[in-house]
């Protein structure tokens, strides 16, 4: 008779070519393809006319099903094999995942020269032989769920950079590698700039979810006594229950047994040596994890912290442009504020340069007229950045506010002061020097608020003098009750003031020399010395130069700020 039936599959024990097998790798079932290694049993029973049996780790019989090739063997219960069986074990990692069982009985009848002893032996080597092809089988299907694991997770970090959806991905690639049923992942609490701002168990907050209850998620109490579980995980360990309901570390077991959850194993994200969370996960059925669950879940939680890292530098970087295009936008207010810098009045040439240390500083002048006066201003409040320029122009309008009520320098400069000293902390100050010139008469008036003095440069015989403009008082902001003085002076045709802000005299060299106040004065006496047609603009470059020649490259650490006004 002819058999036209679909011939049976190539010979192989294990799955490999079947990978839709479950592979938890608890069992010998895991493991089978095309029905061979039944089928062996069957035939060394034939071969020496004692019974030989594949069982499954709970003691039922696999069989080797002849009639369904797409079918190559079955799980048939069975009773226990009878007294006298030899049982000899499949191993994994110490655990059994099935038996080869050879009932009573001699091999090959009366008179054989094969002993018992001999085909027990030979079928101990079969069983070895069989349980390592199984340990290597599952030890490549870890790699390669691993390496699909990390494959996933990096093709979500090039496509998106949402912390939420990488962590569900994340715990959605460890419950399918693991062959689990729920789990959460929980992170530390952070600050805006994406930094852990606590290491402590109990501040854990949970980001995702799978396969819980809303209850389970809500309820405030903790899985272990003490937090232990999470404590440990967060400490590098791999932590693992095999019954939780009697797992005598839980604290409240029945919320377990209400949850369905039978087996728990966790690991700590670990990133650089710096804890930010954990991976919860958990079975509804009873799970002895094996090692190689441990190291691929161990994979897994340190694949995921480097997700949820790069999740948090992409946030933090896209607050970063956001931050720099409001800090541009600032930026542009206050250059707006800020006349310009080619200042025209008549009988006057005047300039001023303003170099912030950030995009946006603290540092303020201003020049304006008011009836026959110039008003001159130059400023520096503490700090610098978005908190320093805010408080400058809060100065600069009240500053301009008082000007225009027709009142003395000293009594603008003490409005001002006690404006500030209302509005501000008390860590919050500004140095200002305020002038006036009188058009017509070309007399100065002037009152410092604990700023640089300025000068004045004036010939004096065949050469030139300078003349410095202190008269004030304390910074602005500090004392409401505070008194200032004022200065004046007689300007003649010729005489250039200079006014700048501390960031020029306390610029340092690669040595840590300060550029002083003597250096910015002699540049501004050799450049009229070398021209002294000099204008403003003229001696703002000279400075400027001598400057850029002591400090070199050096970076800059306060704003710059300087106005030159020459008397025509």
């Amino acid at each position: 008779m002819v058999d036209d039936r679909t011939p049976p599959p190539a010979p192989g024990l294990f799955a490999s070519g079947r990978p839709e097998a479950h592979r938890a790798g608890g069992s010998i079932k895991d493991f089978l393809t095309d029905g061979s290694l039944p089928a062996l049993c069957r035939e060394v029973s034939r071969m020496l006319g004692v019974r030989v049996e594949l069982r499954e780790e709970k003691n039922a019989l696999v069989v080797f099903n002849e009639e369904d090739f797409s079918h190559p063997w079955r799980i048939e219960s069975a009773a226990p094999p009878p007294e006298g069986s030899t049982r000899i074990p499949l191993v994994i990692a110490g655990d059994p995942i099935g038996w080869i069982v050879v009932h009573p009985g001699e091999p090959g009848g009366p008179g054989s020269a094969l002993t018992r002893e001999h085909m027990e032996q030979a079928l101990r080597y079969l069983a070895r032989a069989a349980s390592e092809l199984c340990a290597q089988e599952l030890t490549l299907w870890h790699r390669v769920q691993e390496v699909e694991m990390m494959y996933r997770l990096s093709a979500l970090l090039v496509r998106v950079g949402g912390a939420e959806r990488v962590l569900n991905e994340a715990l959605a690639s460890a419950l399918q590698v693991l062959e689990l049923d729920a789990g959460s992942l929980v992170l530390l609490p952070e600050d805006a700039q994406g930094q852990v701002v606590s290491g402590d168990e109990k501040d854990l907050v949970i980001k995702a979810s799978r396969g819980l209850s809303r209850e389970w998620l809500e309820s405030p109490l903790p899985l272990s006594r003490d937090r232990l579980f999470d404590r440990l995980a967060l400490g590098g360990e791999i932590v693992t229950s095999f019954d939780l309901a009697s797992d005598p570390r839980v604290l409240h077991p029945q919320r377990t047994v209400a949850e369905g959850l039978r087996s728990f194993i966790g690991a700590g994200l670990v990133f650089q040596g710096r804890p930010i969370g954990v991976m919860r996960l958990y079975s509804r059925s009873p799970r002895q994890f094996s090692d190689a669950d441990k190291r691929l879940l161990r994979s897994v939680a340190e694949q995921s912290a480097v997700a949820v890292e790069q999740s948090r530098l992409l946030r933090v970087l896209e607050h970063e442009r956001q931050m720099q295009r409001q800090l541009q936008l600032a930026a542009d207010v206050q250059r707006r504020m800020l006349p310009a810098t080619n200042l025209r009045f008549e009988g006057f040439d005047a300039a001023a340069r303003y170099i912030p240390s950030h995009r946006v500083g603290g540092d303020f002048y201003d020049a304006f007229t008011q009836g026959e006066s110039v008003a001159i201003v130059v400023g520096d409040v503490v700090g610098n950045g978005i908190a320093a320029a805010l408080l400058m122009a809060s100065v600069r309008a009240t500053l301009r506010a008082h000007a225009g009520q027709g009142l003395a320098v000293h009594e603008v400069v003490e409005r001002v002061n006690r404006a500030l000293c209302k509005d501000t902390l008390e860590s919050e100050f500004a140095t200002l020097w305020f002038g006036m010139i009188d058009r017509v008469s070309r007399s100065l008036s002037y009152c410092s608020a604990g700023h640089e003095p300025p000068f004045v440069v004036r010939q004096a015989g065949d050469d030139l003098e300078i003349i410095r403009l202190a008269h004030g008082g304390l910074v602005v902001g500090i004392s409401p009750e505070e008194t200032y003085e004022f200065g004046s002076i007689d300007l003649r045709a010729g005489d250039v003031l200079v006014a700048y802000t501390d960031g020029l005299p306390e610029t340092s060299s690669f040595s840590g020399e300060r550029f002083g106040v003597s250096r910015i004065q002699r540049a501004a006496l050799d450049a009229l010395r070398e021209n002294r047609e000099a204008n403003a603009q003229a001696i703002i470059e000279r400075v400027f130069w001598e400057l850029r020649q002591f400090a070199g490259i050096n970076a800059k650490h306060d704003d710059q700020t300087i106005m030159v006004i020459r008397v025509m």
